[in-house]
């Protein structure tokens, strides 16, 4: 199986979702704690950013796994930038671009790599089921 060509509809689809996820870990904390220290942290959780994680790693390696690795790369870049936008945007420095702009290199770095590592594990697997091998033993 080889990669397939941009789907636009599986594209938008992963965008969508990739925002959605965003909204839901993230989009919601907009408060920043302050320690008995005076220093601050936040406005994320570990275990917020970690949710999200995985809840990518989900959608992206669906989409890998089915050769659809330009869609899960495209879609989910896209969908994460323009979330962080959205949500940073309100930042009157403008430094809030560093930071949309470390998002996307990220996201699309990740993406891409964990579509080709997924994408070359399907295929493999798929030559050794063409080969009628099982387990490593023909049939």
């Amino acid at each position: 199986m080889r990669l397939k060509p941009p789907n636009p509809v599986l594209s938008l689809l992963l965008f969508l979702a990739s925002a959605a996820a965003w909204a839901a870990w993230l989009g919601w904390d907009h408060h920043y704690d302050i320690h008995p220290d005076g220093s601050e942290t936040g406005p994320y959780e570990p275990w917020q950013v970690i949710g999200l994680v995985l809840t990518l790693l989900a959608s992206v390696s669906w989409a890998a796994f089915r050769c659809h690795g330009t869609d899960a790369v495209l879609g989910t870049t896209a969908g994460l930038t323009a979330a962080a936008y959205y949500d940073w945007s309100d930042d009157s420095s403008g430094l809030f671009l560093v930071g949309v702009g470390m998002v996307a290199v990220a996201s699309l770095v990740v993406t891409l790599a964990l579509s080709a590592l997924i994408g070359a594990v399907a295929r493999g697997q798929e030559r050794h089921s063409a080969a009628g091998l099982l387990d490593g033993r023909p049939r």
